[in-house]
C-alpha cells in the first residue's frame, strides 16, 4: 500500500464523512457561497470529513467549473475531503487530476459498467490520490472484483452502500478488513448493524442534513454504552426509514428537504432536479420524523 494511502486510511478511521448534497435551484443553479456555508455547517455539527460530488452531491451531473469550485470550498474547512469521480460523461482520470490540484485528500470512485480494476488503475496513474472503492446498490460489485480492487496499492478503503443486502454488506466489510483497508459504511438503512459487523468509519448521505443524529450513533458505539447505542441507532433508523425508501433516488431530495427544515439551506436551493419527483405530502412526514429524532 502506498504511504499516502496508508496515511489517509488511518486518518479516516473512526470518522463521520458526510456525503454532502449540492444545494441548487429547481433549474440546477448552484450558489457557491451557499455551498460554503452549508459545508461549514456540516463540519460544525459533527462531520469530521466531507465527501463532495458523490452520489448525494450529484457530482456526475455538474459542470467541471462547478465541480472545481465545490472542491475548493470544501478543502478550506480543515477536514479530509474526498471528491467523487466518474459516473458521468467526463473522464474520471481528468476529474481526479483536478481534485488533486485543488487539494482534495482522496477520491471516491463511482462504480462503472466496464472493467472496474482498470478504471481504478487509470485514476491512480492520473492523480496518485488515495482512492475509496465504492460498492453501490445500483451496481453491486462481485466478490472477486472487490478482492482485486482491495489489493490495489492506491485503494485506502471500501465504501459499501447496498441498502437491503445484509449479506453483501457483511462480505464487503470482511473483505476490506482482510485486505487491511478501511471498511466504510454507507449503509443508511443498516447503519448500526454495519458497525457491529466491523465497519470502522462512515460515509453516508443521511449526514447531508442530520449530522448530529448520525454522529451520536458513532459516539455511542465508540463509548461501548449498549443502551445509548441502541437508542441512538433507533433514532437514526426511524429517520432513514422515511428518507431512504422507494423511489430510492428520491433520497437526495428528501435530504435537501431536511437541510431546509434545519436551516442549512434556503427553500430556493433545496431542489434535486436530477431525481424523481416526489409527492409534497412526503415532506411533512420527513420533517416531523427529523424533529422527533433530535
Amino acid at each position: 500500500m502506498d504511504i499516502a494511502v496508508r496515511n489517509l486510511r488511518d486518518r479516516l478511521r473512526g470518522s463521520l464523512i458526510a456525503a454532502a448534497a449540492t444545494p441548487m435551484t429547481a433549474s440546477g443553479e448552484v450558489d457557491l457561497d451557499l455551498v460554503s456555508r452549508y459545508l461549514a455547517g456540516l463540519v460544525a455539527d459533527g462531520a469530521t470529513g466531507l465527501a463532495v460530488l458523490a452520489h448525494t452531491g450529484r457530482g456526475p451531473y455538474l459542470a467541471p467549473g462547478v465541480r472545481a469550485a465545490v472542491i475548493e470550498r470544501a478543502v478550506t474547512l480543515g477536514v479530509p475531503v474526498l471528491a467523487g469521480v466518474g459516473g458521468g460523461a467526463e473522464d474520471p482520470a481528468a476529474q481526479a487530476r483536478v481534485a488533486a490540484e485543488l487539494g482534495a485528500d482522496g477520491v471516491l470512485v463511482f462504480p462503472s459498467d466496464g472493467d472496474r480494476v482498470a478504471l481504478h488503475e487509470e485514476v491512480w496513474r492520473a492523480a496518485r490520490l488515495p482512492m475509496i472503492a465504492f460498492d453501490l446498490y445500483t451496481r453491486p460489485c462481485p466478490a472477486g472484483t472487490l478482492r482485486e480492487l482491495l489489493a490495489h496499492p492506491g485503494v485506502a478503503g471500501l465504501k459499501t452502500a447496498l441498502l437491503s443486502d445484509a449479506m453483501g454488506c457483511q462480505r464487503a466489510i470482511a473483505l476490506a478488513r482482510e485486505a487491511d483497508r478501511l471498511a466504510i459504511t454507507g449503509e443508511d438503512r443498516m447503519f448500526g448493524p454495519s458497525l457491529l459487523w466491523g465497519a470502522e468509519a462512515a460515509l453516508v448521505g443521511i449526514a447531508a442534513a442530520s449530522v448530529g443524529v448520525t454522529a451520536a450513533v458513532l459516539e455511542a458505539f465508540a463509548g461501548k454504552d449498549l443502551r445509548a447505542f441502541e437508542e441512538a441507532s433507533g433514532r437514526l433508523d426511524r429517520l432513514a426509514q422515511v428518507t431512504f425508501t422507494e423511489p430510492m433516488e428520491g433520497y437526495v431530495q428528501r435530504m435537501l428537504w431536511l437541510a431546509a427544515a434545519e436551516g442549512r439551506v434556503p427553500e430556493t436551493h433545496a431542489h434535486d432536479p436530477y431525481g424523481p419527483s416526489l409527492p409534497e405530502e412526503e415532506r411533512a412526514v420527513i420533517v416531523a420524523m427529523s424533529q422527533a429524532a433530535h
